[in-house]
């Protein structure tokens, strides 16, 4: 997994209170991140559109994280173009919170939760790239109805028929255990089941 450039936010006077909200639109010149084995170009980086809340115990980041990326498709090996747009939201605690009971902890252990740092300030870059990750493909396609490549000679099936899977097919046919079938003539056979 990629990381993104750091995307501090100061929680200052503008989101002392409670409900106390602060916009923040903006781009990151990211020009790529992996997933997978994949790595995905993007030319024109990652767009942001948040909203950050004071809800009490922290702050409440939600909004919307866009990105072009350009990949390789799995079937074809052609480029593939995905439009990701993804929405964010994380949630960042004042304090590390206090275990009341030991099944609470137990409860509280698979929970995923970031802390707003002693400099009062906040990094949302971890939680963009979180978005963006969760809506990109694991399995990547040029389009949907891609035909891929031909296991036999290569050729790109979505450019043109190469042929391989009628020969085989033909090729099955002609050395099958009912090939010989294939050789009988049924009018012979008609007229001997008559003769007895």
């Amino acid at each position: 997994m990629s990381q993104l450039e750091a995307l501090v936010v100061k929680v200052d006077d503008r989101l002392a209170n409670l409900g106390d909200t602060l916009s923040l639109d903006g781009h990151i010149d990211q020009e790529s991140f992996s997933l997978g084995d994949h790595t995905f170009m993007l030319p024109e980086g990652i767009s942001y559109n948040l909203v950050l809340t004071n809800a009490g115990e922290g702050i409440l980041v939600t909004g919307i994280v866009k990105a072009q990326a350009e990949g390789v498709c799995d079937r074809c090996l052609d480029p593939a173009h995905l439009d990701l747009s993804a929405e964010v939201d994380e949630y960042f605690l004042f304090e590390e919170p206090q275990a009341i009971s030991e099944e609470q902890s137990d409860e509280e252990e698979g929970v995923d939760f970031s802390l707003v740092s002693d400099e009062d300030t906040i990094d949302v870059s971890e939680a963009l790239l979180s978005a963006l990750l969760m809506e990109t493909p694991y399995i990547v396609l040029c389009r949907e109805d891609c035909k891929g490549l031909c296991p036999n000679c290569g050729a790109n099936l979505n450019e043109q028929d190469c042929g391989c899977v009628a020969k085989k097919e033909e090729q099955a046919a002609l050395e099958g255990p009912f090939a010989a079938l294939g050789k009988l003539d049924l009018n012979d056979v008609v007229l001997s089941a008559f003769v007895i």
